[in-house]
């Protein structure tokens, strides 16, 4: 079982600032989280810093250097246990790339954490101590005690930060040589241990899908409900003429045309088998299954990586709250070909790569009206939800789809999650948010994202779901 930490940049520049100011000294702070559990893994996730002051907050300690006061802890502990929130004191060390804590801040965790557990019904509670690039923490629940094996600051660029430096004694792979020549093999290794989420395994899933397991990553979830049939073939990677049961779709026999449908293969097992095909290793759960049941949307929450291909209202709704509440950085993918019903003339054509960061101007798609309240009805109370997966406002209307739009789409988000996830973005120069790719006009536009502090994805209000991870309820159907 691992333990891990995950903070959002601004947060994580706010408390490194705080703790490091330049003078040497020590300063102190809480963080109040949220927290996933898997079997695997326990997350712990940074909703909120409560910034200890010097001299007033933050105080010379009876038993060591210095200490948060037990006014500030009281009210901080206080509002975990309204809020169902984990408590994590935070102080800083000298050094650079290694820390650990001294024998007197384990005494202090011995003397203070067992009443902090009964403060916060249970918390988990624990401490923090940072180096300017290391991080040791020690963790108390009411199972017992345990250290934290690493964490994940997210931003455009992934940041890991450890107690010690990892030790990497890992081999790349003969298939992988050529591109390790780009991230080396510490960033290949990097890429078999990460895990990502895939939803949608249609015309720009597959191709993601296609994507990811020839760079090597090691873990994909890939969900989508759907069978394969004729349309598909033109679009969805490695699709092949059996797997849409052609010979009875065409039939003149409804009944054969049903029983043809039911038989096609579905989508996730075409993807599984091109997966296998282009990395052996891999670990892939296909899952048969609509993201908008909980059981699905679930086996995401401890992804690294969210690809959103599917374009229905609900799924939007479902992949911008696991971002969020789960800090888990993601990519929304799509194009749309607008066509005039009456004349069928070809409107401005575009193809969508949508980076969603789990902070405040990261991306959310509620801030940017990307989820329209009204649609979101309309797909929950209509029988052919299902159906309405298009790019086209008509449900009667069938969509156009391209698969070069797709893989301009898929190409890019890709791209995103390859450099964030091993920290190559240029950040002086590259800048989070969309892009839009007009191939008629051959312009790639980026496009400013806005924020509404009261969003109860992204929003900084207590009602806001941000980093609660399990303790809060996905947007899903019941």
């Amino acid at each position: 079982m691992k333990n891990t930490f995950r903070i959002s940049k601004p947060l994580f520049d706010r408390l490194h600032k705080h703790l490091f100011p330049g003078d040497g000294d020590e300063h102190g702070a809480v963080i109040i989280a949220g927290i996933s559990e898997t079997k695997q893994e326990t997350r712990f996730l940074a909703r909120e810093l409560i910034l200890a002051r010097d001299g007033i907050d933050y105080v010379p300690g009876q038993f060591g250097y210095r200490a948060l006061s037990s006014d500030f802890v009281a009210r901080v502990a206080q509002q975990c246990a309204r809020e169902n929130t984990c408590y994590f004191a935070v102080h800083c060390h000298g050094g650079s790339d290694s820390v650990r804590f001294s024998t007197t801040d384990i005494r202090s965790h011995k003397r203070g954490y067992p009443a902090l557990l009964d403060i916060t019904h249970g918390g988990p509670v624990g401490g923090l101590v940072f180096a300017t690039n290391a991080v040791a923490g020690e963790i108390w629940s009411p199972e017992g005690v345990s250290n934290l094996d690493s964490m994940t600051v997210v931003g455009l660029n992934s940041r890991r930060l450890y107690p010690s430096p990892p030790r990497h004694t890992s081999k790349v792979a003969e298939a992988f040589n050529r591109q390790s020549l780009m991230f080396g093999s510490v960033g290949q290794q990097e890429l078999k241990e990460a895990k990502i989420g895939i939803i949608g395994l249609g015309g720009v899933g597959s191709l993601v899908n296609e994507y990811a397991n020839r760079l090597g990553v090691g873990n994909v979830v890939a969900i989508d409900f759907d069978h394969m049939e004729q349309t598909n073939r033109p679009r969805v990677v490695g699709a092949r003429r059996r797997d849409c049961i052609v010979w009875f779709r065409d039939s003149r026999s409804k009944f054969l045309r049903n029983l043809g449908r039911r038989l096609a293969a579905k989508k996730v097992r075409v993807a599984e088998r091109i997966a296998l095909e282009a990395n052996s290793e891999v670990q892939f759960e296909a899952i048969s299954g609509d993201i908008t049941f909980p059981e699905n949307a679930l086996k995401l929450k401890d992804a690294d990586f969210l690809f959103l291909c599917a374009d229905s209202m609900q799924s939007r709704l479902v992949f911008n709250a696991l971002v969020h509440q789960y800090l888990i950085p993601g990519v929304q993918i799509g194009s749309k070909v607008p066509v005039d019903n009456q004349t069928g003339d070809l409107g401005n054509v575009f193809s969508a790569s949508r980076f969603v960061l789990p902070y405040r101007r990261g991306g959310c798609l509620l801030c940017n009206e990307l989820i329209p309240a009204a649609r979101l009805q309309d797909e929950a109370v209509s029988d052919t939800e299902r159906e309405r997966q298009q790019y086209v406002p008509d449900a009667h209307v069938e969509a156009p789809s391209v698969i070069t739009l797709n893989a301009l789409g898929a190409s890019q988000a890709t791209n995103d999650f390859l450099f964030h996830f091993l920290g190559m973005f240029d950040e002086e120069n590259a800048k989070p948010g969309y892009l839009l790719h007009y191939p008629r006009e051959r312009v790639w536009r980026p496009i400013d994202c806005r924020a509404d502090r009261e969003c109860l994805h992204c929003g900084t209000k207590s009602n806001s779901s941000l980093a609660r991870g399990d303790r809060s309820s996905l947007p899903c159907k019941p």
